[in-house]
């Protein structure tokens, strides 16, 4: 049996709508229509290597188009990653089995990228695109000399993100980046002229993107238009005009393919249409045997460019290893342990979001991985120092973005980025816009990755900007995401003791919000222990026979503080405790908790400059929570924060009241 494109392509085509079929949930309709596309790509220009998935050099491929899933698992399955199984297959959507709904990222699967929401995808693959220019650029294009293929979809293309990534990815001249749009014309309501009428050569070629138009289903002009993308000095789009549900009679070109299983009877339609005689999940031996070795090609690559790394420098091998398999831990403690005895004996006022910048500058020096960034707020933020070297399309030797006014795409990017490995983004904005960047910070938690979101003037303390630009419910909602750490530290030492936690962790991102506004020192005594690193400590005791506890974070320690010496002078004794991350703390074993907390001997009340929902796990049935159920005011901040009753006083009169029931 001869074997050409199309039998590769039709097999794409039916493990696809078989495995919808039998789910009886998916979208059959986009792995139908892209699947000559992806065969050309996969069998001419990819280079990947399915014994190792995580090879550095490989070229990454990822399905913004996330809906599409089946047409990634048909690909990894069809050409021998162990990751996915034909079994997996079968259990397409169902428990437990690595065929999600939509693509999940898994180490060492060949699934690079979590995709669904749309748009994400491109933004990612901006991220991963900006990695290899950072590491070609550091390691030589000897050893680093891949592209990021992307298939997006018209979806992807309407969100505001894929503006936000690709008008980035043509400034920066992201030539090894190649965008593959299924332009099908079909969306879930009908056809996207009812909400479309966008001219892409004149979008994308605004943007600084070399753009080409074809026939997705015709061989000869999908090898052409990779080929020209593949030389191009610019990042690339080529449309690809295709029929979505191709092959199906009754269905192809129309909605109704798009989001539903075909049925079994237009199943067997399509495969009499398509010459396919073989059963559901059933794949010929020969075409599997001519994907595989498809796959196999990728070894071969992978052994030439083994040779060539063999033959680089001691120096420059050492340096790749050390940023892939990340930095010193103990050299990281050690520096922040010589600030922290540097801040005891100088005990600094200082915004929180200075102290931040101060330990970008310091852990900046030792770590190469580190690629720091702001939307368009880099002196507000404190994020760029002045160990920041500005990457640009002449510069990709450097460590800091300029993102623009583009949060979400910054998020997506910073994503891309910490995906690429070897890298660790931070980027920064305002806590009120984390709201723009939500989407990405959710799926930085779900894959478990190590990105630091800085999110400064963290309260209404930013004063005259006003309600527009005062967080409130932000940190509940941060708060609310899985796997996700969201720390307010209080003075210079809680920062250095955040961003140490926040480098150290692997498996999930952090949020460091931080203020405007200049605070104290607040560190009883010198301690070389991350205090922080339990989620909320005992900060100072008046007497042993305390009632009450005062539980408060960020900035407004300093007011629990305050008012625990205005008590003391009423011979009422406190226990102040500086909560700096929730999520660490509930996650510390009951006695220590009951420590902090003495819910059984105790009332408490805690003290934010935010929304109080969420702190009455904390406070109970007998305790107060003063924060704020409104949206702010313009104003001077102390002013503001006297408005809203965010002051010691206010903190004695409630103590009062608690102590007398």
């Amino acid at each position: 049996m001869k074997i050409d494109n199309k039998d590769l392509a039709n097999s794409i085509r039916f493990l696809s709508v078989d495995a919808v079929q039998k789910a009886n949930s998916g979208h059959p309709g986009m792995p139908m229509g892209m699947a000559d596309v992806a065969t050309i790509l996969f069998k001419k220009f990819i280079k990947f290597d399915p014994a190792n998935p995580s090879w550095i050099n490989r070229d990454r491929f990822i399905l913004s188009a996330g809906h599409g899933s089946m047409l990634l698992y048909s690909l990894l399955y069809l050409t021998g990653y162990k990751s996915v199984s034909l079994n997996d297959i079968k259990n397409f959507r169902q428990l437990d089995s690595i065929c999600a709904g939509h693509p999940e990222y898994k180490k060492n699967s060949g699934i690079e990228t979590t995709t669904g929401p749309l748009g994400q995808g491109l933004g990612n693959s901006v991220g991963i695109a900006i990695g290899e220019e950072i590491f070609r650029k550091k390691f030589g294009s000897k050893i680093i000399n891949h592209k990021t293929y992307v298939i997006a979809s018209d979806g992807d293309l309407m969100e505001g993100i894929s503006h936000e990534v690709m008008s980035l990815a043509g400034h920066l001249k992201l030539k090894n980046l190649i965008v593959l749009f299924d332009n099908n014309k079909i969306s879930i309501d009908g056809s996207t002229s009812l909400s479309v009428s966008d001219n892409f050569k004149k979008r994308f070629e605004g943007y600084g993107w070399n753009f080409q138009e074809i026939n997705g289903h015709n061989e000869k002009l999908i090898s052409n238009a990779i080929k020209k993308a593949s030389k191009s000095n610019k990042p690339n789009l080529i449309s690809c005009k295709t029929i979505i549900g191709y092959g199906s009679p009754n269905k192809s070109g129309k909605a109704s393919s798009h989001g539903s299983p075909l049925g079994e009877e237009e199943i067997e339609l399509v495969r009499k249409k398509l010459n396919w005689r073989w059963s559901s999940f059933e794949t010929p031996k020969e075409i599997l045997e001519a994907w595989r070795a498809i796959g196999k090609k990728g070894g071969l690559i992978e052994k030439d460019w083994e040779e060539s790394f063999s033959k680089i420098s001691p120096k420059i091998k050492a340096e790749l290893k050390k940023m892939t398999k990340g930095f010193n831990v103990e050299n990281l403690e050690k520096i922040i342990k010589e600030e922290k005895t540097k801040n005891f004996s100088s005990k600094p006022e200082m915004a929180t979001r200075q102290c931040s910048s101060a330990v970008i500058e310091t852990v900046s020096s030792f770590l190469p991985g580190l690629i720091g960034g702001s939307a368009d707020l880099s002196g507000s933020n404190n994020t760029k120092t002045k160990n920041s070297n500005v990457i640009s399309s002449k510069n990709f030797n450097g460590n800091y973005i300029h993102y623009g006014v583009r949060e979400h795409g910054m998020a997506s990017i910073m994503n891309g980025l910490a995906l690429y490995g070897g890298l660790i983004p931070y980027g920064g904005t305002f806590l009120i816009f984390s709201d723009y960047c939500k989407p990405s910070i959710r799926l930085s938690a779900l894959m478990g990755l190590r990105v630091i979101y800085i999110f400064s003037h963290d309260s209404i303390g930013l004063g005259e900007d006003g309600p527009t630009h005062q967080p409130i419910e932000q940190l509940t909602g941060l708060r609310a995401i899985p796997n996700l750490n969201v720390f307010r530290p209080a003075d210079i030492n809680e920062t250095l003791e955040c961003w140490e936690i926040a480098l150290k962790s692997k498996n999930n991102p952090s949020a460091i919000t931080l203020s405007r506004q200049k605070l104290p020192y607040i560190s009883d005594g010198f301690s070389e222990k991350n205090k922080c690193s339990f989620g909320a400590y005992e900060l100072n005791i008046t007497s042993h026979d305390y009632k009450l506890i005062l539980i408060a974070s960020g900035s407004e320690v300093e007011i629990a503080l305050e008012a625990q010496k205005k008590l003391k002078e009423e011979q009422i004794d406190t226990k102040v405790v500086s909560m700096p991350c929730q999520e660490i703390f509930d996650k510390q074993d009951k006695d220590y908790k009951e420590k902090i907390l003495e819910t059984k001997s105790c009332s408490r009340i805690s003290i934010e400059a935010g929304s109080i929902k969420g702190w009455a796990k904390y406070v109970l049935n007998n305790g107060v929570s003063i924060g704020l159920e409104d949206f702010g005011k313009s104003a001077p901040y102390k002013d503001i924060y006297n408005h809203y009753d965010l002051n010691s006083d206010k903190v004695v009169e409630f103590a009062r009241i608690l102590l007398k029931k």
